[in-house]
């Protein structure tokens, strides 16, 4: 007979642990509803959270208790079947799941001890390295001491860059079966590395965690390393910034390293459909007989709330409400000191400054957000005007992979002679 996939057993395993979750959040909810429309209060006010009594209290403790049973005796059963499983290939189906499912709920999943967590960790063709010399020296083939770093955006996961290769001679390199990301690399003589984290999880706790790591990169690579180049999408733009503040704030080696960063439709200045989100919740809270469903909308992650307006850091987000409505107020972060930054923002307007540029940009991200320009001076990253530009026609997602994109960012990341300007 043979054996299971270990990662269908762990996700099973996880999935059980939802769906238990999951009934009890109903039950729950349900059951404040009950509550609410029993006591027969006026149409707008405040919700009184409470339990049910008599019968109907006890019914709902009843589905509590047999759910949690269940869900404890399937957990423990599933626990003794995943050391004996076989392993499996990465499915890039499985990946981009998990990665939708972290970021919607991995701050949960990682405080519950779910299996379905990721942890984060530098992954080489969907598989986690081990960072230390020997196993970096036998991933890869020809280390250079030039390494770009690739962070990806929320909900996202390091596939989705698309096809990898660690480059030896780049005049070697099959280029043409690499993707863009790749393929840069190659033609820039660096070693990629890809960063697979949950986005689900607090800004600031993953650039930390994120620091620790490039840290540990950096005192094990097989050769000295000479200069880091980051390009991060989206919420990797986030990261990023966050654990450069850790490196400096914790004085770790590898910023020293740390020679130019590029942002791809990163949300400096927040998320618009963050925010709508916000008030949403804020609209379900006004009454008692709806105030139960804004549980539901409360149920999205600490990284999606972080979207807002993001937050970078501990102090923007600790010993607050996350979902209550609340002013613009984070903490400016400058970007890091002696470090070249790049930022790209995408519209999928045909026109400078059309609707869709003033409003969406490319769809999630507005143009200003993603090139940090704000009204107020200390919020604005100040790029100069070399270092930034703008995808028409383009939206979010397809700032990963667009060849023109790519282009411009060789443009800026490849040697050139000092005192040479680029348009």
């Amino acid at each position: 007979m043979s054996k299971w996939p270990a990662a269908h057993l762990t996700d099973l395993r996880g999935a059980s642990r939802l769906a238990v979750d999951g009934v009890l959040g109903l039950t729950h909810l349900v059951e404040s509803l009950h509550h609410n429309i029993a006591r027969r209060p006026a149409i707008f006010g405040a919700s009184v959270p409470g339990p049910t009594r008599g019968i109907t209290g006890f019914s709902y403790r009843s589905v509590r208790w047999v759910t949690k049973l269940v869900g404890g005796s399937l957990d423990a059963a599933l626990a003794t079947l995943v050391p004996a499983a076989s392993t499996q290939g990465v499915s890039p189906r499985r990946e981009a799941i998990l990665a939708a499912l972290n970021g919607v709920l991995g701050d949960r999943l990682a405080d519950t001890g779910n299996p379905l967590a990721i942890t984060m960790s530098f992954r080489q063709g969907g598989q986690a390295l081990a960072l230390n010399t020997d196993a970096l020296r036998t991933a890869f083939d020809q280390p250079t001491g030039k390494l770009l770093i690739y962070l990806h955006g929320l909900c996202m996961n390091d596939l989705q860059w698309g096809p990898q290769s660690a480059p030896g001679d780049p005049e070697e390199a099959n280029i043409a079966n690499l993707s863009a990301a790749a393929t840069l690399a190659c033609e820039l003589g660096c070693t990629p590395l890809y960063l697979h984290y949950n986005t689900g999880r607090h800004i600031s706790h993953n650039g930390r965690d994120f620091s620790v790591l490039m840290d540990e990169v950096v005192c094990n690579w097989p050769v000295p390393v000479t200069e880091i180049t980051i390009v991060a999408h989206s919420m990797g733009g986030l990261v990023a910034r966050s654990a450069c503040n850790d490196a400096a704030v914790s004085t770790r080696e590898w910023l020293r390293y740390l020679k130019k960063l590029v942002f791809l439709g990163t949300p400096h200045l927040g998320a618009p459909l963050e925010r709508g989100g916000n008030w949403v919740d804020v609209i379900l809270g006004i009454s008692p007989y709806t105030a139960p469903f804004a549980r539901l909308g409360k149920m999205r992650s600490a990284g999606i709330t972080d979207m807002r307006y993001s937050n970078l850091l501990d102090e923007d987000w600790a010993g607050r409400d996350r979902f209550a409505r609340s002013p613009d107020r984070p903490k400016p972060l400058p970007l890091p000191k002696g470090v070249k930054c790049y930022a790209v923002a995408a519209t999928t307007g045909k026109r400078t400054r059309d609707m869709s540029d003033r409003l969406l940009g490319d769809g999630l991200v507005p143009v200003d957000s993603a090139l940090g320009r704000h009204a107020d001076a200390s919020r604005c990253l100040a790029l100069p005007a070399t270092h930034t530009w703008i995808a028409y026609g383009m939206n979010h997602f397809e700032l990963l992979h667009d060849s023109a994109v790519y282009e411009r960012l060789g443009r800026w990341l490849a040697p050139r002679p000092a005192g040479t300007i680029l348009a």
